[in-house]
């Protein structure tokens, strides 16, 4: 009943709305996490990408800058349509200086014009109109009259950053109107469409890291090879620079995910020569990938660089404080993720995930037992430093050197695994239990986190763009990154505290009446009489006590607000000091000690009128109960008060018409209780004895342990 009620506060959370709790059974896990394991893409960034940088080597451009980009556009293709003559007079003077010796710098505007064509062309992307009518009136309507109208115009593509790019052209003034499997139309800013034939395209994969296309414009029959990819991939198939790799590096810096777009321009004879061979290729029986893609090799020499497009994916709201947080709270983070290792290092720098000033390790690539070792070593050199590594060298590592590397791993502050597959995330995770036997908590939004969220202790999966597939497979379920700090300080911090102080007075509640009925039994020679009969039994296990125990769920030790603005708190959780032997052998003598001293109380003040020790006893039982539980209690909730005296007022209550079950069996005594007996002096005196000998000493304990040893969150609340 308490893990439910833990899960019905944490759902009802103003502050983290959206929140869904599918497993009931395991809240206290939260309070106790050692380690986070958490993915990338759409877990700490939003996956929305923004074009935020265009770059031509001797200009750059950022966001306040772009209107300048448009007056270009603008500028240069009303040039071209005032001449007539389509797109060749623009195009002509790229082709002349790749011929000739001397170079002419082009001027900045024909250089921005080039670099937006080929982001506007060399994609995979395709826009969809959607009608407000009907779909399938839409696509003929489409088809027939080309309504191109701006607000049904969506972009679809496999990855967000080709639509960020046509986005962005879009927004400068070349806009991708329509594209089918043969030819793509591209809208200029004065509404000219210019057709472009596709010839070929070169999909990106991620052995190539790069895409390619060769369009051939409509109007003037040029054929130009373009070509996209990341920075290590292009840097040797562009003509020689001296900026691109300083440029790179920068963006890298800042965040941005970075493409370097090229183009080479072919002649009619050069481009039938490569289909020729490339067709060749393609229908070669051995090797065919090999051939096909030496065939392309021959193309991607000596191309033109254009441009440098920085691209953004934003963080989430609030994604560095949280992650302070949690590293204060000593949750130690793992970043396991699919992306290459320069774009997640980057992350993990923006993100804080590692710290501005600590030492980050590049696990350089391994591939044999040796080169592992001579890696490990260096690295373990290093102190104090967050470690980064791919995943075919962690592969190599686990493999001969499983033990040292995930000690090693375990020290560092922060770690970032990139190129992980799923299978390795849930590697990871089962690694850690296994090594460390600490609790771990694996957060992620898609389909390939599902086997890292349901290996971890804790699965936390988010409801991203990317489907409800994590959220489905996990535990608790949220809609954004930064209510893990809640979830954990407030809610996991409570949860276990509860658990540990409910569980611990249950015991303490059953084992106090057994060691009554023993004491009771070997006063009698070991007689098996039950001290309490039938109701008394029931009654006190349920409605006599069962109010301010369950109250408990209520109890705070500390206010939700200061246990965000000290994370630290938690780090006290993890060491399990909230229910362990030794918490639990110190109830067990609790229990022991009132029972005896309740019992032996009730035996000893009782002599003359022995019939009564019933009554007496199982008041002092009752009274002794209500004490402890607020002796237990931190912080009092208006709730836990009305418990203590609803439980007082059913007992009083339950004395005038139970009075037959306070006699010591009816047998053996025959005695029955008298009201007149419990109202007198002496039997209030007396219970209230007993009571206080059982309860004043632990009272007294309590607050010398406040006194001289105060926990952690005392020193706050002061």
């Amino acid at each position: 009943m308490g893990k439910a009620a833990y899960g019905w506060m944490i759902m009802k959370d103003d502050n983290i709305p959206g929140t869904v709790v599918r497993t009931s059974t395991i809240p206290e896990e939260l309070g106790r996490l050692v380690y986070l394991l958490t993915d990338k893409t759409g877990t700490l960034t939003q996956n929305e990408m923004i074009f935020k940088r265009l770059h031509l080597g001797t200009v750059s451009y950022g966001t306040d800058t772009m209107d300048e980009i448009q007056s270009h556009i603008i500028n240069s293709y009303s040039q071209v349509h005032s001449q007539n003559s389509g797109n060749s007079t623009s195009s002509t003077p790229s082709r002349k200086p790749q011929s000739s010796a001397p170079k002419v710098r082009k001027s900045v505007s024909s250089r921005i014009h080039e670099a937006v064509k080929a982001i506007a062309l060399c994609h995979n992307v395709t826009p969809v109109y959607e009608s407000r009518a009907g779909v399938s009136a839409e696509t003929e309507y489409a088809e027939v009259d080309q309504d191109f109208s701006d607000e049904n115009r969506t972009y679809q593509a496999s990855s967000p950053d080709e639509v960020a790019l046509v986005q962005w052209t879009e927004s400068v003034g070349l806009t991708l109107v329509n594209r089918d499997l043969t030819s793509m139309q591209l809208k200029t800013p004065g509404g000219h469409i210019l057709t472009y034939y596709i010839l070929q395209i070169f999909p990106f994969t991620s052995e190539s890291k790069r895409m390619g296309i060769i369009v051939r414009d409509e109007s003037s029959g040029e054929i130009t090879f373009y070509m996209k990819g990341a920075d290590v991939a292009m840097s040797t198939i562009v003509q020689y620079n001296d900026w691109l790799e300083e440029e790179c590096g920068n963006m890298a810096r800042e965040g941005l995910r970075t493409l370097v777009v090229a183009k080479k321009s072919l002649t009619e004879e050069q481009y039938q020569d490569f289909e020729s061979r490339y067709n060749q290729a393609k229908l070669s029986i051995h090797d065919r990938n090999l051939k096909v893609a030496a065939v392309v090799e021959s193309l991607e020499r000596e191309m033109e660089l254009l441009c440098l497009t920085g691209v953004e994916d934003q963080l989430q709201t609030d994604v560095r404080p949280t992650l302070e947080m949690l590293r204060n709270a000593g949750i130690k983070i793992w970043m396991l993720t699919g992306d290459k290792l320069e774009t997640a290092t980057c992350i993990a720098k923006s993100s804080h995930l590692v710290s501005r000033n600590q030492d980050i390790h590049i696990f350089r690539p391994v591939a044999t037992r040796g080169e592992a070792h001579l890696e490990l070593n260096a690295f373990r050199r290093k102190h104090d430093c967050a470690l980064v590594i791919s995943g075919d060298s962690l592969e190599v590592c686990l493999k001969y050197y499983e033990h040292e590397f995930v000690e090693l791993a375990c020290q560092c502050p922060a770690v970032v695994c990139c190129r992980c597959s799923p299978t390795q995330k849930a590697h990871i995770v089962k690694l850690l239990q296994h090594h460390t036997g600490k609790r771990t908590c694996a957060i992620g939004d898609g389909g390939n986190d599902v086997s890292m969220i349901q290996a971890a202790d804790c699965g936390i999966g988010i409801e991203g763009k990317e489907g409800k597939q994590a959220s489905l497979a996990a535990d608790f379920s949220i809609t954004q990154f930064k209510h893990i700090g809640r979830l954990l300080m407030v809610h996991g911090r409570n949860s276990y505290k509860r658990s540990a102080a409910l569980g611990q007075f249950v015991m303490h509640r059953g084992l106090i009446i057994s060691t009554m009925q023993a004491v009771f039994s070997s006063v009698f020679y070991f007689a098996s009489v039950p001290l309490y009969q039938g109701f008394l039994m029931v009654g006190y296990a349920t409605i006599y006590t069962m109010f301010p125990v369950f109250s408990l769920v209520l109890d705070q030790d500390v206010k939700p607000e200061m246990a965000l603005l000290y994370p630290e708190l938690y780090k006290d959780l993890t060491k399990g000091r909230s229910l362990s032997f030794k918490t639990f052998l110190i109830w067990v003598l609790i229990s022991i000690y009132q029972g005896g001293i309740l019992m032996y109380g009730a035996l000893l003040l009782f002599e003359s009128e022995f019939v009564h020790v019933v009554a007496i006893s199982f008041t002092a039982l009752i009274l002794t109960e209500l004490l402890m539980v607020a002796l237990t209690i931190r912080t009092w909730h208006w709730l836990m008060v009305v418990a203590e005296f609803l439980s007082l007022g059913c007992y009083v209550a339950s004395l005038a018409f139970l009075n037959e079950y306070f006699g010591i069996g009816r047998v053996s005594f025959g005695a029955f209780l008298d009201v007149a007996f419990i109202t007198t002096v002496t039997f209030l005196w007396k219970v209230s004895a007993i009571t206080v000998v059982s309860c004043l000493p632990l009272y007294i304990l309590k607050y010398l342990k406040r006194k001289f040893s105060p926990p952690s969150y005392s020193k706050l609340t002061s």
